[in-house]
C-alpha cells in the first residue's frame, strides 16, 4: 500500500544531515507499516516494539549511550547493525519514554546510524518528557487520502489524469462519474489502512465495518491509558458525541447538558491529544499565518476518519456505494468532514496542521466558509457544497471584505471556472496544492 509519505522517508534516508527520525499519528494510521516498507531499501532493518518486548527498555535505564544501547540490541537480537546499512526502528515507545530522550544522543553521537521511532499516544508522553528540540526530525501520518485511496485501488492512472488536468475545463461524463464512483466508496470505506486493503481484496462492506468498530473499540480501550479515572466517562462521551456535531460549531452543553463546560473541555483535550478528532478553529484570516487571528473560543471539531465516524453513528448500511448523489446531498456533514481530512492528509507532513474556518463577525451578518487554507503566503478560502446548486454567498462575501483574488468551491460538481472563483469537484481537492496555477 503505498503512502505519499514515503518521498519524504526517502528524503530522510538520504540526507546528509539527518537526524533520528519520530513518526507521530493515531492509533492504526499505517505508523509500523511505512517504517517497514522503508526498511527494504536498507541492507538490515531491526525492529524493537517495546509492547511486544518490554525487557528492551532496560536497555535505556542503566545508559543512554547509543553505542552501549546498540550493541546490547545487537546481541540479543543476533543482528548486526551497521550505521549506513541498518534501519533501527523503535516502536510503541510509549511504553519506554527513555527512547525519546534518547533519540537525541544518537544524533549526537552516532549520526550515521538510522533510527525511526513511533508509537501510539506518545503526544501524552513527549507532554511529560519534552522533545529533544533540534535532535529530532518529526513527520505526521493520517489515514489514507483519496488519491492514496485511488492507489491503493490499483488507480494510478486516473491521479495522473486528474494532475495533468486544467481545473478550468469540465471532465468528460464517463471520467467524472468514474471518479464519483471511486469517491463514494471512498466516503463509505475511509482512510484507516486496514480498511482499504480489505475493501481492495474483498470488496465486502460487512467486513470493512468489522474492522473500523474494531478500531474504535481499540480507542475506547486507550481511555484508561491517559485519561484520569474520573475523566473516563466524560472522555467517552465527547467521542461518541463528536460524529453528530459535524459541520457545527461545537457547544459544550450539547455534549451533555448535565456537564459543565470545565469537565468537558478536558476531556475533548485528551482527544485531541490522542489525534482521534482535530478542531476546526475560527480564524479572522487577514493573512498568513492564519493562527494569528485564531479565536480559540470559537471552533468546531471532525473525527479522525469518515469511516470511523459514520461507524459510531451507526451509519452500517454502505449506501455510499448505492446512492452516490443521494448520499452526497443527505449527509453534508460527513462531505464537509472529507474535506477537512483531505486538508490534513495533503499538508506537509513535517508539521502539525491547523484546520482554520471563518465567521463573518459584524451583528446581523451571517456568512461562514467552512475552510481557509493557506498556500505560501497566499489565502484562500474553501466553500464546501454537497449539492451542485448554490448561490454561494459566503465565499464572495470573503472575497470582497477580504480582497483575495481566488476562491475554491468544492462540491459534487465538475471542475470549471467562473470570475474568481474555481470549482473542483469533492474527488479532487489536492489540486487545490498542485504547483500549476488555478
Amino acid at each position: 500500500m503505498q503512502r505519499l509519505i514515503m518521498e519524504q522517508l526517502l528524503e530522510w534516508k538520504d540526507s546528509s544531515n539527518r537526524k533520528s527520525l519520530l513518526i507521530r499519528g493515531a492509533r492504526q494510521v499505517g505508523k509500523s507499516y511505512i517504517v517497514e516498507e522503508l526498511g527494504k531499501e536498507f541492507e538490515n532493518y531491526v525492529e524493537v516494539n517495546f509492547e511486544k518486548e518490554p525487557h528492551f527498555a532496560d536497555f535505556f535505564n542503566s545508559s543512554l549511550d547509543p553505542l552501549k544501547i546498540v550493541e546490547k540490541i545487537a546481541v540479543a537480537k543476533s543482528v548486526d547493525i551497521i550505521p549506513g546499512k541498518t534501519l533501527l526502528f523503535f516502536d510503541e515507545i510509549q511504553s519506554a519514554p527513555r527512547v525519546i530522550t534518547a533519540l537525541r544522543y544518537f544524533y549526537e553521537n552516532m549520526p550515521e546510524l538510522h533510527v525511526i521511532a513511533a508509537g501510539s499516544l506518545i503526544e501524552f508522553v513527549l507532554e511529560q518528557t519534552g522533545m529533544p528540540v533540534g535532535r529530532v526530525t518529526m513527520l505526521y501520518l493520517y489515514p489514507l487520502s483519496f488519491k492514496e485511496f485511488l492507489i491503493a485501488s490499483d488507480r494510478k492512472r486516473l491521479i495522473d489524469f486528474v494532475d495533468t488536468h486544467s481545473p478550468a475545463v469540465p471532465l468528460t461524463e464517463p471520467f467524472l462519474t468514474l471518479l464519483t464512483e471511486y469517491f463514494a466508496e471512498y466516503m463509505a470505506v475511509g482512510g484507516m489502512p486496514e480498511a482499504v486493503k480489505t475493501w481492495v481484496s474483498d470488496r465486502d462492506f460487512k467486513k470493512v465495518r468489522t474492522i473500523h468498530n474494531s478500531i474504535l473499540n481499540t480507542y475506547t480501550q486507550d481511555f484508561i491509558k491517559y485519561a484520569k479515572k474520573q475523566q473516563i466517562q466524560n472522555v467517552a462521551k465527547v467521542f461518541s458525541a463528536i460524529p453528530r456535531m459535524l459541520g457545527q460549531k461545537f457547544i459544550y452543553s450539547h455534549i451533555d447538558d448535565s456537564l459543565k463546560s470545565r469537565e468537558i473541555k478536558p476531556a475533548l483535550e485528551l482527544l485531541e491529544m490522542a489525534q482521534i478528532i482535530y478542531k476546526i478553529r475560527h480564524s479572522s484570516s487577514n493573512g498568513v499565518p492564519l493562527g494569528s487571528e485564531c479565536k480559540d473560543s470559537i471552533f468546531k471539531t471532525i473525527f479522525l476518519d469518515v469511516g470511523l465516524a459514520q461507524a459510531l453513528l451507526g451509519l452500517d448500511d454502505g449506501l455510499w456505494i448505492v446512492n452516490t448523489a443521494a448520499n452526497i446531498i443527505n449527509r453534508g456533514a460527513i462531505v464537509e468532514a472529507f474535506v477537512g481530512q483531505e486538508i490534513l492528509a495533503y499538508s506537509s507532513p513535517h508539521m502539525h496542521k491547523n484546520l482554520f474556518y471563518w465567521v463573518r463577525e459584524k451583528r446581523n451578518a451571517q456568512a461562514e466558509l467552512d475552510y481557509v487554507v493557506s498556500k505560501g503566503a497566499e489565502v484562500i478560502p474553501i466553500e464546501v457544497k454537497s449539492g451542485k446548486t448554490g448561490t454561494l454567498k459566503s465565499l464572495k462575501q470573503f472575497l470582497k471584505e477580504k480582497e483575495v483574488q481566488k476562491g475554491v468551491h468544492v462540491s459534487p460538481r465538475n471542475f470549471g471556472k467562473e470570475g474568481n472563483i474555481i470549482e473542483i469537484p469533492l474527488f479532487a481537492i489536492w489540486k487545490i496544492w498542485n504547483d500549476t496555477p488555478i
